[in-house]
């Protein structure tokens, strides 16, 4: 089972000292134009096999890994891949980056 972590808790983490953690969005570019979260790195899930491959060069598998998308599918769906891949310490954005926009940050734009 992949742990959940609430909008909240990623915004306090995104407040504090980010060098343990490695943010990661699987939304569609055309997503993140709408509605970004700063310092997430973007692999959307229809470029997999573009990035796929070099998983384990692009992030550490032994740090804390978040994973976000629109409302969580997505996202879980690739924390579940991300273990199968050796990754130990991973969290899914609990509602996604609309659940953040509504919750966190009303700045940033529901779609």
């Amino acid at each position: 089972m992949i742990a959940a972590i609430k909008v909240q808790e990623l915004a306090e983490k995104l407040n504090s000292d980010r060098q343990e953690v490695q943010l990661i969005d699987v939304r569609e570019p055309g997503e993140i134009a709408i509605a970004q979260i700063p310092h997430f790195s973007n692999l959307p899930l229809s470029q997999f096999a573009q990035w796929s491959d070099r998983i384990l060069e692009l992030f550490n598998p032994e740090l804390e890994t978040i994973v976000l998308c629109h409302h969580g599918i997505r996202s879980a769906q690739m924390c579940q891949w991300l273990s199968s891949q050796g990754f130990t310490n991973l969290k899914n954005v609990s509602g996604g980056i609309d659940a953040y926009s509504e919750i966190v940050d009303l700045s940033v734009p529901r779609y």
